[in-house]
């Protein structure tokens, strides 16, 4: 099998995490990246309810910003956050998306999904 293509730390920029960050779908996997420090993609995205290909999309964007680290094992993958790294370029970002994440799932109008 390939290896994982994924940027080295120096070469992860802000815009690209922000970007990544920015879709509702990937701040749903990322939250629950972090409540678990890590998993297999299908464990995480069996809870989401999207289509595999897009799922798979949305991780290849997480993992090209530089926002989770993904190593094959066998024809699965294991998927973590980069939370070192971030938190070493940028103080405090992702603590902070991921906060008002969550208020702001918690605070949805009934009817809608909660956080995980």
């Amino acid at each position: 099998m390939r290896e994982v293509s994924q940027p080295a730390t120096e070469a992860i920029r802000l815009v690209d995490v922000l970007r990544a960050l920015a879709d509702p779908v990937r701040l749903d996997l990322v939250l629950r990246l972090d409540r678990m420090g890590e998993a297999f993609c299908n464990a995480i995205g069996a809870e989401i309810d999207v289509h595999q290909t897009t799922l798979s999309h949305h991780y290849r964007v997480l993992r090209e910003a530089g926002v989770t680290w993904t190593k094959a094992q066998g024809r699965s993958r294991l998927v973590r956050l980069r939370r070192e790294d971030l938190d070493a370029l940028f103080p405090g970002l992702l603590d902070s998306v991921l906060n008002a994440h969550r208020r702001t799932r918690e605070n949805a109008p009934a009817g809608t999904t909660k956080a995980p």
